[in-house]
């Protein structure tokens, strides 16, 4: 008897935001992991949001021409087809849709693949994908209306105020007087991104224009927030659809000001605690409100939801919830679900299989 073939997977990976190469290495890994339970073939969208060819992505990644399972060859030997010149990603999905594919993990990171965007495309194109819907994916990936909604439903959240780039030009004076009840230090990020991109620490009202201004290089919406000082970092990875899971809280810490670019993608600048030193109910009630939080943006599939608690008084406040974090063997995310008890290339074939369950 003929054993089942493995479920093909298309890896869409790159894309146009500032976290292209976070997405590369991110797909790197995946792809170091695939071993004979799934069929994984690669395609990087490039930075000007063109599809490149399969053998154009296996020299960017690095990985062999036969990257996936079984394909040395016939019906196995699947591979997206190769990019029309000038075409868009609208007409190149509705041409991937009837190549045999089980599944798109689309493992982009920031605009034009994390907002929905993609997410709206692949639905459009009857394609079954890897995390959450078009809802869940845009409300999360801009801050401001992520955090309007974890307000509506009552989560404890730092406060913060939004800014967009039209007001910031027409009455900065105005801008500033608006933000003047928020505490010091602030942070100020650019609304619709990840990685700590943009993202500068302010202590003072004379640094506070030129971060706004750097911020607004990057994205036309711009939110500043009340740092917490002594607050420490937890995240909490979910896994699942209609009946989720929530792993034990984990915590990072690092000696540079905050959480940038560098100090995330360095290896040795920032330590990862797993589980979180906190105290049981700490770590009980940051699990509950990120099942919480997961529910209530409609997200699915994964998500790493990130808190800052303030030991002195046991505060926990809501930050964020990104529904396709950092996914390399290293990242947060998979090493946090790995205290679950699941490894990293079993993650990947639970969430082909969530993918599968819902579309």
């Amino acid at each position: 008897m003929t054993p089942p073939r493995p479920p093909r997977v298309l890896l869409l990976c790159g894309g146009r935001s500032e976290e292209h190469e976070v997405s590369l290495a991110s797909a790197r890994s995946v792809l170091e992991a695939v071993d004979g339970a799934l069929d994984v073939t690669p395609l990087i969208i490039d930075r000007s949001g063109r599809l490149l060819s399969p053998a154009a992505t296996r020299r960017v990644l690095g990985a062999p021409a036969a990257t996936a399972a079984g394909a040395e060859g016939g019906d196995a030997a699947l591979s997206p087809p190769a990019p029309v010149p000038g075409e868009n990603l609208a007409s190149a999905f509705a041409r991937l849709r009837d190549q045999g594919f089980d599944v798109v993990f689309p493992l982009l990171h920031g605009p034009y693949g994390e907002d929905g965007s993609v997410q709206g495309l692949l639905r459009l194109s009857g394609l079954p994908f890897v995390g959450s819907d078009v809802l869940g994916s845009a409300v999360a990936m801009d801050k401001l209306m992520m955090k309007a909604v974890f307000a509506a439903h009552g989560f404890a959240q730092v406060g913060y105020g939004g800014v967009g780039r039209a007001e910031w030009r027409r009455d900065r004076a105005g801008v500033i007087a608006r933000l003047s009840e928020l505490a010091w230090p602030r942070f100020v990020k650019p609304a619709n991104l990840g990685s700590s991109i943009g993202v500068r620490r302010v202590e003072t009202r004379g640094a506070l224009d030129g971060a706004i201004d750097a911020a607004f290089a990057f994205d036309r919406r711009v939110i500043v927030e009340e740092g917490v000082e002594g607050a420490r970092e937890l995240e909490v990875a979910v896994l699942g659809n209609d009946a989720p899971v929530a792993s034990p809280p984990g915590e990072i810490r690092f000696a540079s000001e905050f959480y940038d670019y560098d100090t995330k993608y360095t290896d040795g600048r920032s330590e990862l605690l797993i589980p979180a030193p906190v105290p049981a109910d700490t770590a009980e009630r940051a699990r509950r409100l990120a099942l919480r939080a997961f529910a209530v943006l409609d997200a699915a599939g994964l998500a790493r939801v990130d808190f800052l608690y303030r030991e002195a008084d046991g505060a926990l406040f809501l930050n964020e919830l990104n529904t396709i974090p950092g996914f390399t063997r290293h990242s947060m995310y998979p090493k946090l679900v790995q205290a679950m008890g699941i490894g990293y290339g079993e993650l990947i074939e639970r969430l082909v299989t969530l993918a599968c369950e819902t579309r």
